[in-house]
């Protein structure tokens, strides 16, 4: 009878261990993608009304931004973009030299514009909704932009490239840039509503 447990009990056991390891959960591996900014085919875009009748447009040369994302739809990505202040070029060297200036930038104390996400969520389709910190001067604010996903594709050389585009508006005056002045009517000359347009493309980092 002993004998019989026993041989019972072995024959039982690849069962109940198949059974008991089937209850552990099995951790899901997931590995963050880095992706970085292909500057040549990027841009950075801004236009703010003038005079009231119409709108001046400008855009930053040198800037620099990274993506990690955990998915290839890229939903819950952790973006960082920075622009260099010194770089910003409105077709006038009078004009660019004044917003340099601590009337608007202070571009000397304060050189750089930075970025970093705290969401980034997909609304539908190829449309995302990203919202995070931003600094101008000495001062961050949240801010809220409308993203559309281009797609990812392998160029001819072999490089897995993602294009995006983000669009937004910032009132200048609550980062610090508060220099104004009105026309004889009483309008402003410069508008406090800055509208942005960033176009960028990023390459995957090559393990």
């Amino acid at each position: 009878m002993k004998k019989l447990l026993i041989l019972s009990a072995m024959a039982l056991s690849p069962y109940i261990m198949t059974a008991q390891s089937a209850k552990k959960p099995v951790a899901a591996a997931t590995t963050a993608t880095k992706w970085n900014l292909d500057r040549s085919h990027s841009g950075v875009k801004f236009s703010v009304s003038h005079l009231v009748i119409s709108e001046t447009e400008g855009t930053f040369k040198v800037f620099d931004g990274t993506v990690t994302s955990p998915s290839t739809d890229f939903n819950n990505a952790s973006i960082n973009f920075n622009v260099d202040v010194n770089s910003i070029n409105t077709d006038d060297d009078k004009r660019d030299g004044h917003l340099k200036s601590d009337d608007f930038f202070n571009a000397e104390k304060y050189p750089a514009m930075k970025f970093t996400s705290t969401s980034f969520k997909k609304v539908k389709g190829n449309q995302y909704a990203l919202e995070g910190n931003l600094t101008i001067r000495d001062v961050t604010k949240k801010v809220k932009l409308n993203v559309v996903y281009g797609g990812t594709v392998k160029d001819p050389w072999g490089n897995i490239k993602a294009g995006f585009k983000a669009t937004g508006k910032i009132n200048r005056k609550e980062f610090g840039l508060k220099w104004g002045a009105v026309t004889e009517a009483g309008g402003a000359v410069v508008g406090d509503e800055v509208n942005m347009e960033i176009k960028v493309e990023f390459a995957q980092q090559k393990a």
